[in-house]
């Protein structure tokens, strides 16, 4: 039965007045969004911040015709009501989830089954977890294939989703786990999360490093971020029978004289992943392995996370500008 929880139907939100910068963002009053008969509508209490939330904003993300127009893809909060169809959640449970979008707002309706039970986590850090978690999660799993004994190579090690990487690779019994940074201190936090080869990557050619400490082998995975200026040599660093997924495109777009002839010889496999497009089954799919295999290692603290600031959502320019920043 569909239990109500207020007759209210005006929430508030950030809004986004037009596409452009952060001046743009306003907290302002909007429609309470309804249930569906497999939906929660949750309570927020805190949402997470990612990267296509400024491009969204600026009106260069290309959103999936399901998504709410609402900024926000995770959050947490309580359920305050659900759907004729959803059992698993009542009212009062506390939950986390990620969502097509929704998340800026007092209240947001999400798919039970993309729905994870909060447990002995905070609003904070469940609101924080998914986006970079999945990713990850998709990239050293679902496409690269991870087995225990592989060496992998994890790039912009020292942000969400590689230091996720890090963590899911060592906790998969991964032999030697290279990771690439700008600088000392993020290559340390990275040895400190189990990475075993710290690349310096404006010190240091990763190819060589890779070839040579393998024995001119290469890596069986290779997770990137950068796309065109790394092309070349993640595939001189792959093994035979390597996969590489793509998770971003911070290096560019064309690549130009590339010999793809080891793309044959090496019987090489790259995918392209995204997480915001996929089919609600898939992203059901994904909550379901996840919850089962990585998040009781969170809940125990075996694998760690780190937020690196709270905002109160009246100050959701600054978080912007801060995110702009780095």
């Amino acid at each position: 039965m569909s239990q109500q929880s207020s007759s209210s139907s005006v929430m508030k939100a950030v809004l986004v007045k037009q596409p452009g910068g952060v001046d743009q963002l306003c907290i302002g009053e909007t429609e309470r969004p309804v249930p569906k008969a497999n939906e929660l509508l949750v309570k927020i209490h805190s949402f997470a911040l990612n990267r296509m939330d400024i491009i969204q904003r600026e009106g260069r993300y290309p959103v999936p015709p399901q998504a709410s127009p609402i900024l926000g893809v995770e959050m947490a909060g309580v359920v305050v009501e659900t759907g004729l169809e959803a059992k698993r959640f009542k009212v009062g449970d506390k939950m986390f989830g990620l969502m097509y979008g929704g998340a800026y707002a007092q209240y947001a309706t999400i798919d039970e089954g993309s729905a994870l039970p909060l447990g002995n986590l905070s609003m904070e850090l469940g609101s924080s977890l998914l986006e970079c978690w999945y990713t990850a999660y998709q990239a050293v799993h679902l496409i690269g294939k991870l087995q225990k004994g592989d060496d992998i190579l994890i790039h912009a090690a020292s942000g969400g989703v590689g230091t996720a990487a890090i963590q899911l690779a060592k906790l998969a019994g991964a032999r030697r786990i290279f990771v690439t940074a700008s600088s000392t201190e993020k290559l340390e936090y990275c040895r400190k999360l189990g990475a075993t080869h710290p690349i310096n990557y404006r010190e240091q050619s990763f190819k060589d490093v890779v070839l040579e400490e393998t024995g001119g082998r290469g890596v069986d995975v290779i997770c990137d971020y950068l796309l065109a200026s790394y092309f070349a040599d993640n595939i001189a660093s792959l093994a035979v029978d390597g996969r590489m997924s793509l998770q971003g495109t911070m290096g560019g777009l064309v690549c130009e004289n590339v010999n793809l002839a080891p793309l044959l010889f090496k019987r090489l496999r790259i995918e392209g992943s995204a997480l915001r497009s996929r089919s609600l089954d898939y992203q059901r799919g994904l909550a379901a392995v996840f919850c089962e295999n990585v998040l009781p290692h969170i809940e125990s603290g075996d694998l760690c996370w780190h937020i690196s600031r709270v905002f109160d959502w009246e100050d959701i320019a600054d978080a912007h500008r801060l995110m702009e920043s780095n």
